[in-house]
């Protein structure tokens, strides 16, 4: 057993749809979840900028002492280099490759698209990933900007006409290419996932935030390191806590028990672990 807590980060409240699930999965676990929504969203950025704010999230994870490390965020998980990944002194999980080896046994006619940010779209993690999965595989990714701050600016009512209009303009591509299975690969995408499903009627949604819930689960299981004894969840952002605390009361479906804190990674130091 290891009784220390799970960490969790994503640009914004986005992550919220992994801790979600490992909290019900695993309501022993004590989860320590950081949104860095002073500057989301992480998707429209260049590479290197994503990276130095990966590295600050996961240094101030680290600080706390944790011991494992989701990177609830499609954005960071496509784009953080191997060479960083590899230094990191706890597990470290994406949302890539759970989602990946989902959809591939979900699919019936290998025919699976990819919804996620510019920055992840453009990686092409996925494609890869579903074609180490299954080489037969056809992917269809599609970015969809958006919809990050639609979310987290509160634009997600299942009848709201703007984020509709906004997801069929998106999803129409994919419709077209007749694609059975969608991987919403951001983990902000699960918030609107009624809208997206409404409008892609047929299609088996998997949702990268719950699959990596459950990876990480099994991977504590393998190690004897999961913690029936704990429960606590603590948030931190990086800016706006009262806006935070409205939007992810809603998602979760209960109160946030306990102060929400702000913490500044202006003067954060890297941990050593993770310097060049």
């Amino acid at each position: 057993m290891d009784s220390r807590a799970i960490g969790v980060f994503d640009s914004g409240l986005g992550g919220l749809t992994t801790v979600k699930p490992l909290h019900n999965l695993a309501p022993g676990e004590d989860i320590i979840f950081f949104g860095d929504n002073a500057r989301v969203p992480y998707g429209n950025r260049g590479a290197a900028t994503i990276t130095r704010f990966a590295l600050e999230d996961i240094s101030l994870l680290l600080r706390h002492n944790v011991k494992m490390i989701i990177a609830a965020c499609g954005t960071v998980s496509s784009t953080l280099p191997d060479r960083y990944v590899e230094r990191i002194r706890v597990p470290f999980l994406n949302v890539v490759i759970p989602a990946a080896r989902a959809a591939a046994g979900i699919t019936r006619n290998g025919r699976i698209g990819v919804i996620g940010t510019a920055a992840t779209i453009r990686s092409g993690s996925f494609c890869r990933a579903l074609q180490d999965v299954d080489p037969t595989l056809s992917a269809f990714c599609q970015p969809c900007p958006l919809f990050v701050p639609l979310v987290e600016n509160g634009y997600v009512g299942r009848s709201n006409e703007v984020t509709r209009r906004v997801t069929a303009d998106y999803l129409k591509p994919l419709q077209e290419a007749g694609v059975d299975t969608l991987i919403l690969g951001c983990t902000h995408y699960p918030i609107i996932k009624d809208i997206i499903q409404d409008i892609m009627g047929d299609v088996t949604v998997v949702d990268s935030g719950v699959e990596t819930a459950r990876r990480a689960l099994s991977m504590l299981e393998s190690a004897d390191a999961l913690n029936g004894s704990g429960g606590r969840l603590e948030y931190y952002v990086s800016d706006n806590p009262e806006g935070f605390v409205d939007l992810a009361e809603m998602f979760l479906g209960q109160k946030i028990n306990g102060p929400v804190e702000v913490v500044s990674l202006d003067h954060l130091r890297v941990d050593p672990c993770l310097s060049d």
